[in-house]
């Protein structure tokens, strides 16, 4: 074997050893910063970069250096399509500058350290554009075909890296601040007790589902179930948002249909692209009554002692996020003592081995008129050991207590 063939193979192997050992422990900071350095001395470069692409604002972030700390401190944003590394994310191509200036590049730090040559390459994982791997060195470089390959390898270990440590910090993310949303305990009403669940579904992935129980001036009573479509943190986000909205507007109208139609007002301004189903209903003091709006949303399922599980008939208006001119409608559902409501997000009824239908059904067989938790328990049994969740379930089981109960 030639020595340029076994050098070659030697800086790959090099590579090759530093990402597969930093992979097993998906540090993303730490593993970056070493693979830099690595890349760095095995091309003989002056500067290494890593730029993540930011989804959202479609600019890649300078993210992590080796030789060049002033990217980083001063946040450096390059637009996809825009420069050398816009460049080299649009086409997922490699690409070598030889003339650096503002003609061939859009950050001026690059040809301020005195860059001549540059190299990029795409960071890309499971066809998703993770960011742009660049060097750079002060000195006129021709970079090699070997050059780009060693190049490109680093770059696609970074990017399966990358991806998988940024989706389990999405994934601890969404939960935190799921969590953080849900009520941690259901208040206490006089007159009505709530039991409630809320369980990821079948790949864990925490998706927009929520539910809220407040108190509302002259005594009555908020509740919300919400889904926003998505998952992940984008869907939690949004969740977080429309939850505090919701809880603002509240205050300000005592119909929930005009609460709704706020916050569809706020979502289609401030959240373009986002939809959730909602329903929002006031309890009134005595809790004989409750008065309902659904955006969208599966109406709750009835039963009291003297009619069996039933899906109340309400109006359905769009969902949140849908343009819609017309008023909303809400209705007002009579609750004698021992009857019980059942909210919940479509998590609860759906599976791919029935229909929408099939699950109502069993829905409204589950529901009976006892104790919230012992309701609550009979339905998620039901629901789940026929067939196992595949999206998230938020129930809440809200019954008016018999008299003197």
């Amino acid at each position: 074997m030639a020595d340029d063939d076994r050098r070659a193979e030697d800086q790959l192997l090099r590579i090759e050893r530093v990402t597969d050992s930093a992979l097993s422990h998906l540090d993303l900071e730490k593993f970056l910063a070493e693979l830099l350095v690595r890349v760095q001395e095995q091309l003989a470069a002056d500067t290494a970069t890593v730029l993540l692409h930011d989804n959202a604002s479609g600019q890649l972030v300078a993210t992590a250096t080796a030789g060049f700390d002033e990217e980083i401190r001063q946040g450096v944003r390059v637009p996809v399509g825009a420069g050398f590394a816009g460049r080299v994310a649009a086409d997922r191509e490699p690409v070598v500058i030889e003339h650096v200036d503002a003609s061939t590049v859009v950050n001026p730090l690059l040809w301020e350290k005195g860059l001549r040559t540059l190299l990029g390459v795409p960071m890309v994982s499971a066809g998703q554009l993770i960011g742009v791997l660049h060097v750079g060195t002060i000195a006129e470089r021709k970079f090699t075909e070997h050059d780009i390959h060693l190049l490109q390898v680093a770059a696609d270990r970074m990017a399966l890296a990358t991806q998988a440590q940024v989706a389990r910090t999405e994934r601890a993310t969404a939960t935190a601040l799921q969590r953080s949303l849900l009520p941690t305990r259901l208040p206490r009403m006089p007159g009505v007790e709530f039991a409630a669940r809320y369980v990821p579904g079948a790949d864990m992935r925490v998706g927009g589902d929520w539910y809220d129980v407040f108190s509302l001036p002259d005594g009555r009573w908020g509740v919300v179930m919400g889904d926003v479509v998505g998952h992940g943190l984008p869907a939690a986000v949004v969740m977080g948002r429309l939850r505090s909205a919701l809880r603002s507007y509240a205050l300000l109208d005592a119909d929930p249909a005009d609460v709704l139609e706020k916050l569809n007002r706020k979502a289609m301004h401030f959240e373009p692209g986002a939809m959730a189903t909602v329903l929002y209903a006031v309890i009134e003091p005595a809790a004989d009554r409750i008065r309902i709006s659904l955006a969208g949303h599966p109406p709750p399922a009835f039963v009291s002692p003297d009619e069996p599980g039933r899906l109340v008939d309400l109006p359905a208006d769009p969902p949140i996020g849908v343009r819609y001119d017309e008023p909303r409608a809400s209705s007002v559902v009579e609750l004698p003592p021992s009857a019980v409501l059942c909210f919940y997000t479509d998590g609860l009824v759906e599976r791919r081995t029935w229909t929408l239908d099939s699950g109502l059904d069993l829905l409204c067989a589950a529901v009976e008129a006892g104790p919230a938790e012992v309701v609550t328990a009979k339905i998620m049994s039901v629901l789940t050991e026929v067939s196992p969740p595949e999206d998230d379930i938020a129930l809440l089981v809200m019954r008016h207590l018999p008299e003197g109960g």
